[in-house]
């Protein structure tokens, strides 16, 4: 694929091995121990997508995610964790990361999430709709570039985050299930306990200025799923 991947781990053993299997599938991997270096390593680099795991000395991965996406909100990031505790995976999702792979690590199951992530701007450029009217606002949507506009000031959107509301703005108007949600961001089935997509949804919701309380733009109709008012 070609693709240049920062991989942040400092399991030596563990990266090395990361790192040889997805040479042979096309990766470019750069390769940082330390969660402080790691940033820079990103700034100097650039790469496509970044590998975090969750402990690292220096600076934790939840740190690094969060300082990460304050720069780029775009890169897609998949966390490596050893807690299998559902809170620190919605910790991870909520600092920012788009996806994550719980150790010890399956290496086609990580092959498999990392092809996804790298799809979804392709995905998404396969079609674009007209700008929105939104509630209160022009909301503005553009897959070429990955972004996002409400009433003309741009939206810091995660991946995660530009893939849902995609979704939803594709289909402005009519619900859209947790399942289809899922797919589109993940490229998973919705097994009732994923939280992802409510997490996600929370998220847009802030950026969007919508009520925390009683939210008007994206609507919860329970039982089915969510809908962007146009």
């Amino acid at each position: 694929m070609g693709a240049r991947l920062l991989l942040v781990e400092d399991d030596l053993k563990l990266a090395t091995l990361i790192a040889g299997y997805l040479a042979q599938h096309g990766f470019e991997v750069l390769q940082e121990a330390r969660g402080d270096r790691a940033l820079e390593r990103f700034r100097r680099e650039s790469p496509d997508l970044v590998v975090l795991d969750l402990m690292l000395p220096g600076l934790d991965g939840l740190a690094v995610c969060r300082e990460l996406r304050r720069h780029n909100a775009a890169v897609p990031l998949l966390m490596l964790t050893a807690r299998d505790a559902l809170a620190d995976q919605v910790l991870g999702l909520e600092a920012g990361a788009d996806d994550y792979v719980l150790k010890p690590v399956e290496p086609l199951l990580l092959l498999a999430r990392l092809r996804a992530l790298l799809r979804r701007p392709v995905a998404a450029a396969a079609g674009a709709p007209a700008p929105l009217r939104v509630l209160g606002g022009a909301l503005r949507l553009c897959a070429a570039r990955r972004e996002a506009e409400l009433d003309g000031q741009a939206l810091a959107l995660s991946t995660q985050e530009f893939e849902m509301l995609w979704a939803l703005g594709r289909r402005a108007g009519q619900v859209v299930s947790r399942d289809d949600l899922l797919q589109a961001v993940r490229g998973l089935d919705f097994d009732g306990l994923d939280r992802s997509v409510d997490l996600c949804i929370s998220r847009l919701r802030r950026k969007l200025g919508d009520c925390a309380r009683s939210p008007v733009r994206i609507k919860t109709v329970w039982g089915r799923g969510y809908l962007l008012l146009p």
